[in-house]
């Protein structure tokens, strides 16, 4: 007996990396993105992501709820072949006052994660991408 009004609107896939001054796409550095949940439903019709296409297939990678199933993410793309090197960001809270970012590396991220206390939801995005950060951040 609400009432409702649906306003159609930008993911925070897009919206988070934006405002955190994140490229998606860029010429030199990434021509296709990946979209994809890191914490999947039991049950569901085909149960695993293959984190190995992700990894061969997009220049930048964007994960849904990931935080919590980080470690195990990581390691399945850094097996596939991504750099340890390979620049990560998190974004928590994306496009409020009281967003977070934590930075890293595919080799860095967990422990920075364990270090600071950084919790979900958050959006992950994974690539080169990621060190336009400190160039585009108002």
């Amino acid at each position: 007996g609400v009432p409702v009004e649906v306003v159609p609107g930008i993911t925070s896939g897009i919206a988070a990396p934006a405002y955190a001054g994140i490229p998606l796409t860029h010429r030199d550095h990434s021509s296709s993105i990946t979209f994809v949940t890191g914490h999947e439903t039991a049950g569901k019709y085909r149960p695993s992501v293959n984190w190995e296409a992700i990894a061969k297939g997009s220049e930048t990678i964007v994960i849904y709820m990931g935080v919590h199933n980080l470690p195990y993410i990581i390691q399945q793309l850094t097996q596939a072949g991504q750099s340890p090197e390979t620049p990560v960001a998190l974004i928590r809270w994306g496009t409020r006052p009281d967003q977070e970012e934590l930075i890293a590396t595919l080799e860095t991220i967990v422990q920075k994660v364990e270090e600071t206390g950084f919790e979900a939801p958050a959006i992950a995005v994974i690539g080169s991408v990621v060190n336009f950060k400190s160039r585009l951040n108002l």
